[in-house]
């Protein structure tokens, strides 16, 4: 990597010039650099001033052919990839357009159940078939793990035709397959890879983390600069190796991507991967400490079960990000979205997410040990306050599906709404989930089971925030 290319932010320095400039605006936004809308400019102080639409200075994100291109470049050379595109609309449109370059109507993808939903919204899309895999379940947590080398190949056997494997590098809890040898079997059945690597950006650029998509030989990968990376919410990078074309994915990126992207968001992707590249091994040493302090006190504290490494098993489990402060609560008698809800209304702290069993408190660049101390201060007050017998909770979050009509068709089929206690052995018509994560509890065109009633129930007593469907109080649901 060469680090005075990388130490360049070619987005924001244009910004800059232009700011520094004395064009007269007769273009968009109308806010005109924010002379329009004081009470913007006095929310959002000097950032208005930079908000800029496409023009000849700043290049033009759809076809990039100056700036934009060599930003691009760049950021290619600090992912180690051969192409990378700036994603303002989160990595959501990422994995859509990864799907949609590589997924014909009717073609097959082989992917694990415990997607986001974006990869189910790009099969009604694209109109392709998708070969799940059971991500399998650890007993203890009651989480999703990775994908099982056997279960791969498995699926690549009885599914020659299939065109594509999709998986997540990590899954939302930090848990990552064996990428390498994935690639290695979908690459010999002339099958391309595709990896959500939503979670995995600080990967490339961190010491003793899981491998990330690219050095394993993906074919594409689609990262949150905005989670682990420090840029701007909704700010993404598309990454891809060199037996892909960039310029027909830049196709597939333009029909989910806006016209009007905006500058801000870009800038951000800039200047983060610029920290990242030169930064980034001191940041993530930092984090990897963080996290390390802070599971091993909450695990003295009793009733939780911050897990890590120890839970690999060379296989589903072929390692763990240890970035990641996940965190069982099944030993307090408290669903984990019980503890995310008592940490935000009565101590103040914002975690990530919580399910039924777990809960995930995101640590990154932006921390300290004032903030790791006052979080476990708080958890271990939750486990004198609040703790109750755990009998009777529900331990585990994936349910396997029972596939009956395509996503697209299910998606597009006429559709009436059934109360949800007599939608059992109907085909539902709706993606439901809890957000976040964002995995899907059922999609469209899977049976509903009383399996999936009774999660969709219990989620919703324990204060889940439940999304996907036409009826807002998840008491009736859309099926064929």
């Amino acid at each position: 990597m060469n680090r005075a290319r990388q130490a360049k932010a070619p987005i924001a320095e244009a910004i800059m010039r232009v700011r520094d400039g004395r064009i007269v605006p007769f273009d968009v936004p109308g806010h005109k650099r924010g002379r329009g809308n004081p009470e913007l400019v006095d929310f959002l102080g000097a950032a208005v001033g930079l908000d800029f639409n496409s023009m000849e200075p700043l290049d033009f994100p759809a076809h990039p052919i100056s700036i934009i291109k060599e930003a691009e470049d760049i950021a290619a050379e600090a992912f180690s990839a051969n192409a990378a595109f700036f994603l303002v609309q989160g990595t959501s449109s990422g994995v859509l357009t990864m799907i949609l370059a590589t997924v014909k109507r009717g073609e097959k993808i082989i992917m694990p159940r415990n997607v986001h939903k974006s990869a189910l919204s790009a099969l009604v899309l694209c109109g392709g078939q998708p070969i799940y895999v059971d991500p399998q379940t650890h007993e203890e947590l009651g989480i999703s793990l990775g994908m099982r080398i056997d279960d791969i190949r498995k699926a690549i056997i009885d599914n020659p035709d299939a065109v594509a494997v999709f998986l997540n590098n990590p899954t939302y809890y930090g848990i990552c397959s064996n990428l390498r040898e994935i690639v290695n079997l979908a690459h010999a059945h002339g099958m391309r890879v595709l990896v959500d690597e939503a979670h995995g950006t600080h990967f490339y650029f961190g010491e003793n983390l899981p491998q990330n998509a690219m050095a394993a030989g993906a074919d594409m990968a689609a990262l949150s600069m905005h989670k682990s990376g420090g840029s701007l919410t909704q700010s993404s990078f598309l990454i891809m190796g060199d037996k892909i074309d960039p310029e027909y994915v830049r196709q597939a990126l333009n029909l989910m991507q806006t016209t009007s992207a905006s500058y801000l968001l870009l800038a951000s992707l800039d200047i983060s991967r610029k920290n990242l590249a030169i930064n980034g091994k001191e940041i993530l040493r930092n984090v990897s400490d963080y996290a390390a302090y802070a599971r091993a006190e909450i695990n003295k504290i009793g009733g939780y079960y911050a897990f890590a490494g120890e839970i690999c098993d060379g296989d589903a489990v072929f390692d763990f990000d240890n970035t990641k402060l996940a965190v069982n609560t099944l030993g307090l008698g408290l669903a984990g979205v019980e503890v995310y809800d008592i940490l935000r209304d009565e101590y103040d702290i914002q975690i990530e997410f919580g399910d039924i069993g777990n809960f995930l408190a995101y640590i990154s660049v932006g921390d300290s040990t004032a903030n790791i101390e006052r979080l476990c201060s708080a958890l271990s007050e939750v486990n004198r306050i609040y703790r109750r017998d755990p009998a009777g909770m529900l331990r585990y979050e994936y349910i396997n599906p029972i596939v009956r009509a395509l996503p697209a068709e299910a998606f597009y089929a006429i559709k009436r709404a059934v109360p949800l206690e007599r939608a059992i052995g109907m085909i539902s018509g709706e993606c439901i989930m809890c957000y976040p994560p964002g995995v899907p509890i059922v999609a469209p065109g899977e049976e509903l089971t009383r399996d999936i009633v009774d999660y969709i129930r219990y989620a919703k007593e324990k204060g889940s925030r439940l999304t996907g469907s036409l009826d807002p109080e998840m008491a009736t649901i859309q099926v064929l």
